[in-house]
């Protein structure tokens, strides 16, 4: 696949990224106080997996421009608010989620230290 379709095709993964979390965060406006704690909980740990894949596939789409510094900062914080959030979480959280999430922060730390290197 050439880049230009690869890119057409990041482009609207992005967008349709964008709108469902658009109608999720309306849906928690409107709505949020009819449903259940585990239905909220389910959708605020989709709404932080789709956060994440917007920042990926924005800095794929813009190509990566970003120093290693800026980097590893963006890392460091995004360590940080995870883990704040699976401290107050993880009593609450589906075993999979937790599971994953706990995943992606240990690939976070590893990519911190790789960082440390360069």
């Amino acid at each position: 696949m050439d880049d230009k379709c690869e890119t057409k095709n990041e482009i609207k993964q992005l967008e349709n990224l964008v709108e469902k979390h658009t109608r999720t965060e309306r849906h928690f406006e409107n709505g949020a106080k009819y449903s259940s704690p585990e239905a909220i909980k389910t959708a605020e740990e989709k709404q932080k997996r789709r956060e994440d894949q917007i920042n990926t596939l924005e800095v794929k789409i813009m190509g990566d421009t970003t120093s290693p510094h800026e980097e590893k900062e963006h890392l460091e914080e995004t360590y940080r608010s995870t883990k704040e959030y699976i401290d107050h979480n993880k009593d609450h959280m589906d075993k999979e989620a937790l599971k994953n999430i706990r995943e992606k922060q240990a690939n976070r730390e590893l990519q911190r230290r790789q960082l440390e290197w360069k």
